[in-house]
C-alpha cells in the first residue's frame, strides 16, 4: 500500500498507510516525485495554537469559541508536490499519462487530485522552483499590498520561503535596497543568492536602527514582516520611514508583552498593513485576485526569475522525512524549505 506522513498529535508524527481513492470525474492519478512542506502554517496547526483561537465564522469574519475546541490532528503533511501523471478518471481533458505537473498535495506516495489543479511543469523549470508557487502567491500579494515601487527602500523581515520569494519579487520590481534581516546564518545566506543587498542579523545588530543607516537614514519605505516574531513587529516600527508601510503577512501565535506602539509606531505614523492572498476579494478587486497572482507568479518561475533552488533546502528521501520534518520545529538552523524526495 503506498505510504503518507500523517500529523496524529501535538508534535507527532507517523508514515502511515493508506488506500487510494477510485476516480472520480474530472480527477487524476500522480506518482509523487518531489514534495515541500509549508513551514509557518503547518508549524501553527501542529503545535496547535492555530486551534486555539477557534472557529472562524465566516459570517462575522471572527475566530468564535464553542465547547471544546477543535485540533487539527490526522491531516497529511507537506503542501506542493511534483509527480508524473499515472491514471486519468472519466471527463478529464488536457492531460496525458507521463506529463510531469504541479499541484496540491502532501508529502505521500501517489495524489488523487483534481485535473483543474494540476499546472504541466516545462522541462526547464525545476522542481524546487515549482513548488515555490505557493509562498510566491502569498509574496507577491505582500509586495502589491505593500504598493512596493521602483526605487523604493524595501526590508524583509524573516527568510523563510515567503521572505526568500520577498526579496526575489522586490528585486524583479526594481526596489533597492533590498533589505534581509534573519537570525539564522543559513537563512541570510540563501538571501543573498536570492538578491538581497544588505543581510542583517538581529541578535546582534540594532536592526531598526541599521536599516535607518542603510537607506541615508530615511528608513525603508515598505517592510514585509514574514518571522512572525514580536521583535520583528518591532524593529519593523523602528526601521520603516515616516508614513511607510509595514506589512504583516505572517501566521505567529498570539504576541506576548513587549510590543510597543507608542514609541516610533506613534511618532512615524507608518501603516500596519495585514495581507493575505487568499483572503478575497482582493484588496484592488476587480482587476486582480488570487487567481491572476497565481497566474504572473507562474510565469516568472517559468521564465527563470523567480526561482526555489536556494529555498528549498534540505532534500531528504521519503524514509527520513518524519525526522527530517520534527527538525523544522526544533531545529530550525538546519532548514529552510523542506524538500522530500520519493
Amino acid at each position: 500500500m503506498p505510504r503518507e506522513l500523517r500529523a496524529v498529535a501535538p508534535k507527532t508524527l507517523e508514515i502511515v498507510d493508506y488506500e487510494e481513492e477510485e476516480l472520480a470525474a474530472g480527477q487524476v492519478r500522480v506518482s509523487t516525485h518531489f514534495a515541500a512542506a509549508k513551514h509557518g502554517t503547518e508549524m501553527a496547526m501542529l503545535r496547535g495554537y492555530a486551534a486555539e483561537r477557534g472557529r472562524f465564522n465566516a459570517e462575522l469574519s471572527i475566530h468564535e469559541k464553542p465547547e471544546g475546541v477543535r485540533q487539527f490532528w490526522g491531516f497529511t503533511v507537506g503542501n506542493m508536490f511534483v509527480g508524473e501523471v499515472t491514471a486519468l478518471g472519466p471527463e478529464v481533458e488536457g492531460l496525458e499519462r507521463g506529463q510531469r505537473v504541479l499541484g496540491y498535495g502532501g508529502f505521500r506516495e501517489t495524489q488523487t487530485v483534481p485535473a483543474s489543479g494540476l499546472r504541466v511543469v516545462p522541462e526547464e523549470v525545476s522542481w524546487q522552483s515549482a513548488v515555490c508557487l505557493d509562498p510566491a502567491d502569498f509574496a507577491m500579494a505582500a509586495v502589491r499590498d505593500g504598493q512596493v515601487r521602483v526605487g523604493d527602500a524595501v526590508a524583509v523581515f524573516g527568510m523563510g520561503a515567503i521572505g526568500l520569494l520577498g526579496i526575489q519579487i522586490a528585486d524583479c520590481g526594481g526596489a533597492h535596497p533590498v533589505i534581509a534581516v534573519e537570525p539564522l546564518a543559513n537563512r541570510r545566506a540563501a538571501a543573498e543568492a536570492c538578491g538581497a543587498d544588505l543581510t542583517l542579523n538581529p541578535r546582534e545588530c540594532d536592526a531598526g536602527r541599521e536599516i535607518k543607516l542603510a537607506t541615508d537614514r530615511r528608513g525603508a519605505d515598505v517592510v514585509l514582516e514574514y518571522s512572525g516574531a514580536r521583535q520583528a513587529l518591532q524593529h519593523a516600527l523602528r526601521g520603516v520611514a515616516y508614513g511607510g508601510n509595514v506589512v504583516a503577512g505572517a501566521y505567529p501565535p498570539p504576541y506576548g508583552a513587549g510590543l510597543d506602539l507608542g514609541a516610533e509606531a506613534h511618532l512615524n505614523v507608518p501603516n500596519i498593513i495585514f495581507s493575505r492572498a487568499c483572503s478575497e476579494p482582493n484588496r484592488d478587486h476587480p482587476r486582480w485576485d488570487e487567481s491572476r497572482i497565481y497566474e504572473v507568479c507562474w510565469r516568472m518561475i517559468c521564465e527563470g526569475r523567480l526561482r526555489g533552488d536556494y529555498v528549498v533546502n534540505p532534500v531528504v528521501p521519503f524514509e527520513k522525512a518524519l525526522e527530517a520534518y520534527l527538525d523544522i520545529d526544533r531545529a530550525p538552523e538546519t532548514n529552510i524549505k523542506l524538500g522530500v524526495s520519493f
